[in-house]
């Protein structure tokens, strides 16, 4: 395995892959080359989970793409087809999510429990740490998705604290009379990821400068509406 400027083959073939699609190129060599890593390279390459988090989105925002436009995967099984070749391995669009990027946590449990039956491949994979920011990060070809921006991962943490400010900016509205806050539906889908309601309250100060701490929270409901390729 050879590293150029610090950045190894897999994030490097990651960032490749979203390119070639954002670009409407063809992404089957890419994928073959994705397909013949080995296990060993996405173990040692991906020693943080800073380089985790950077491939994992990455490969997540150019796969849907994949399967959606060009595979015509529908929507129904879109996340959980194993039709992703990652180092001779299959994966779902729900095991890079929900398995590895939010550490095995149940899909359908707002965030409290994790899945005692993840496979030992996706523990190994998954992050230490679950960071609640991915949830601004990963696109669902849905229009009230987040964008789809390019994460390096010398740049990831400032990268995803913007996309965190920009989403909930774009996505909050306030009622200063009655003190209530309209927000994206990600925070009660994944309650327990940012801490509960007390958890988006320290959010909002934090990234957005607003202190909502007296604010009943309402959620805006989510259009599943298909808008691919939604770049930043």
């Amino acid at each position: 395995m050879t590293e150029k400027s610090g950045l190894g083959q897999v994030n490097r073939l990651g960032e490749q892959l979203l390119l070639a699609v954002k670009k409407g190129e063809e992404t089957s060599e890419l994928e073959k080359e994705i397909a013949a890593l080995s296990l060993e390279d996405l173990y040692t390459e991906l020693s943080d989970d800073t380089r985790k988090k950077t491939f994992w989105i990455n490969a997540y925002n150019a796969y849907y793409q994949i399967l959606r436009k060009e595979r015509r995967v529908s929507k129904d099984h879109i996340y959980t087809s194993q039709e992703i070749i990652i180092a001779g391995e299959s994966f779902s669009l729900d095991d890079m999510e929900h398995g590895i990027l939010r550490r095995y946590k149940m899909k359908h449990a707002l965030g409290f429990f994790s899945n005692p039956f993840a496979p030992i491949l996706i523990k190994n994979l998954a992050v230490d740490e679950l960071d609640f920011r991915i949830h601004f990060a990963l696109n669902c070809g849905a229009k009230s998705c987040p964008p789809i921006a390019f994460y390096k991962h010398t740049d990831l943490d400032k990268q995803l604290t913007i996309a965190t400010q920009s989403f909930l900016e774009g996505e909050s509205s306030y009622d200063e009379v009655k003190k209530r806050v309209h927000t994206t539906v990600l925070f009660k889908w994944f309650r327990f990821d940012f801490g509960g309601e007390q958890g988006i309250r320290d959010i909002y100060k934090e990234y957005v400068n607003k202190d909502i701490s007296d604010y009943a929270i309402d959620y805006n409901a989510y259009s599943w509406d298909e808008q691919l390729d939604n770049y930043v």
